[in-house]
Order: C-alpha cells, then structure tokens, then sequence
C-alpha cells in the first residue's frame, strides 16, 4: 500500500484535503496532514513531517507527499532525508487536486509509488 502526506501551511488546509481524498480513497487509505508551525500559527515543522512519515513508515510500502507551497517542498525533503525505513517522492502538482487523484490510485491494489506519483502529477493538466 502506498501512504499519503499533505503538507500545507494550514492545518485546517491540511485536514480538509485529507477528509476530502479519504472519501475518494475509501477506508483503507494512509493518508496522514500536518500543517501549521509548532506554535499553532502558519507554517510547516520539519518535526512534524518527520513524525507524519514516521507513522506512515510503519504501515505503507512507500509515501507521496504533496505540498502547497515552496518553503513547505524544502521541509518535506529535509524530513525525507531523515527517514530510512521507507521511500518518499514529493510531487510536483497542485495539493487538493493532485491529493484526489492520488487517493484513487492508491486505493488500486497494483498501486506503486510511481503510479501514485504519476496520477498526483496529472492533476496539473486538470483544465486542458
């Protein structure tokens, strides 16, 4: 199975996309969000991200991590760099839609890492 992290600078951001693409993906799915700064304001924690791939480690046999924006791509990748027991891929593409798209591959059992990434990414070309 394939884990998913959201990574926004909200947490209420970050919950939401989750509740949404855990509908789409049915009760099965890992789909883990942090957001916010350590101090409940906007932001992202390294630390928290860690955790969160931590978790989903322990449970997945691989993760795609979504982001909403720049500085929340270089914390997810210090976090990736951290952990061992499973690999990661931060996706290029646009966090709630791409988040969707992901949680139904994922939910196919054939799923892989890179089929996970690769419909995230095809939510970029959503409106052509």
């Amino acid at each position: 199975m394939i884990g998913l992290l959201v990574v926004s600078h909200s947490g209420n951001a970050a919950e939401g996309i989750r509740d949404i693409a855990l509908e789409m993906g049915g009760d099965d799915a890992r789909i883990e969000a942090v957001g916010g700064d350590p101090d409940g304001g906007i932001g992202t924690s390294v630390d928290d991200i860690s955790a969160a791939l931590e978790r989903l480690a322990d449970e997945t046999d691989g993760v795609v991590v979504l982001v909403d924006l720049g500085s929340a791509v270089m914390n997810a990748e210090v976090a990736i760099e951290s952990i061992d027991d499973v690999e990661c891929v931060v996706v290029d593409a646009p966090v709630l839609e791409g988040t969707l798209n992901a949680a139904v591959e994922a939910s196919s059992p054939n799923a892989t890492l890179d089929s996970v990434e690769r419909a995230a990414a095809e939510a970029v070309d959503l409106f052509e």
